[in-house]
């Protein structure tokens, strides 16, 4: 008989924080600090103690985030920043957002994240940041990136909005490039109940700059001193997020133990090719991917079993009809096509039982021992 084993339950992570959200509902209606309240201060401060940071900046979501920082950085037309080609567009659109150009970099095929040993070749004298990211939950190999940085006069960025308390050789992502910028969208590691993000930096007039832009450009009330923007954390966030925060790491280990109990059920199965975990980072599997050349039937095939999967991205940067203005077509970062071929992201979420993950490790089992051949 099969069982429904849903991709991610939210419900089940608030079902069981009901009573401590319930009293921030409460504070809310009795407060009505909606726009920048004490909560958003308070949760700036947790995060950046989190990361081990001096300042934490929340604003409206992860794109802004990145949109952001590199408009501090003086990032715009003319200039050219690097990134990994298998990203979620948002990392593409912040750059593109500051009139400059994505200049992408193709991955390492078995950590999916940055070849590092490709980034100095794309280099050219209109580069003006590197924004590695720490995709599905690992970082990034960094200190190569900072070192390339070093000799180029080059910002480096991170994009950890997958890698909520994830750490590169025991220090945080997010606090160890010029600025890490964080997602709180709904289905992360650390999710708001609705979109958000976060900005962590050891720069103080960066932080500040950033205060600044996300706020209409103020200094104080109605003096503005740039061309800001309307890109806050909301007050409602900011207090949910501090009621998750406090368990982030309990999640963040739960999720390690469900991905080691499926690489053992897993491990053998048909032409499957699990993502390799990184000598120099944890991960904290924001999400769990596998790779077979049969990846569209055994969605199928799960799909009627009542497992839900999402594929994590079908369609490289490069090749979406929004970025048809690089000119790069198919074949021009071939790890990258390669995984988004092959890819599928299977149920991931720290409340996952030893049921569920069984049940999903024997219907793909099934399907690779003749069912649906």
């Amino acid at each position: 008989m099969n069982i429904h084993v849903p991709f991610s339950n939210l419900q089940a992570q608030h079902e069981a924080l009901r009573p401590e959200l319930e009293r921030v509902f409460s504070d809310l209606l009795k407060n009505c600090d909606f726009i920048l309240g004490a909560p958003v201060a308070a949760f700036e401060r947790q995060f950046a103690d989190f990361i081990g940071v001096k300042h934490a900046v929340g604003v409206g979501n992860g794109l802004d985030a990145l949109r952001l920082v590199l408009q501090a950085a003086g990032v715009g037309p003319g200039h050219e920043v690097i990134l990994p080609a298998n990203t979620f567009i948002a990392t593409a659109l912040a750059v593109s957002q500051t009139g400059a150009t994505p200049v992408l970099v193709d991955c390492d095929p078995e950590t999916f994240n940055i070849d590092v040993a490709r980034i100095e070749g794309a280099i050219t004298q209109r580069t003006r940041a590197i924004l590695p990211v720490h995709l599905t939950g690992q970082s990034a190999d960094l200190d190569p990136v900072l070192e390339i940085a070093a000799r180029h006069g080059l910002r480096v960025i991170e994009d950890a909005a997958q890698a909520h308390g994830a750490l590169y050789k025991n220090r945080p992502c997010g606090g160890i490039g010029w600025a890490g910028c964080f997602s709180f969208y709904p289905a992360k590691n650390l999710g708001a109940f609705g979109d958000g993000g976060m900005v962590t930096t050891n720069d103080d007039a960066l932080a500040e700059r950033l205060r600044q832009l996300r706020h209409y450009g103020q200094e104080a009330r109605y003096v503005h001193v740039v061309q800001g923007c309307n890109s806050r954390l909301d007050t409602f966030h900011a207090a949910i997020l501090s009621v998750k925060l406090k368990h982030l790491k309990d999640w963040n280990a739960a999720r390690a133990a469900h991905a080691a109990r499926y690489r053992e059920l897993l491990a053998g199965v048909g032409d499957l090719v699990l993502q390799a975990e990184s000598p120099w980072s944890t991960h904290v599997y924001h999400l769990f991917i596998i790779q077979t050349a049969r990846r569209d039937a055994l969605q199928k095939h799960l799909a009627a079993a009542g497992v839900d999967t999402i594929i994590h991205y079908p369609i490289p940067v490069h090749l979406q009809k929004a970025y048809a203005d690089l000119g790069l077509g198919v074949g021009s970062f071939p790890a990258a096509e390669r995984l988004a071929g092959r890819i599928l992201s299977l149920p991931m979420f720290p409340e996952l039982t030893e049921e569920q993950i069984t049940a999903v490790a024997n219907t793909i089992r099934r399907f690779f021992d003749g069912e649906n051949k």
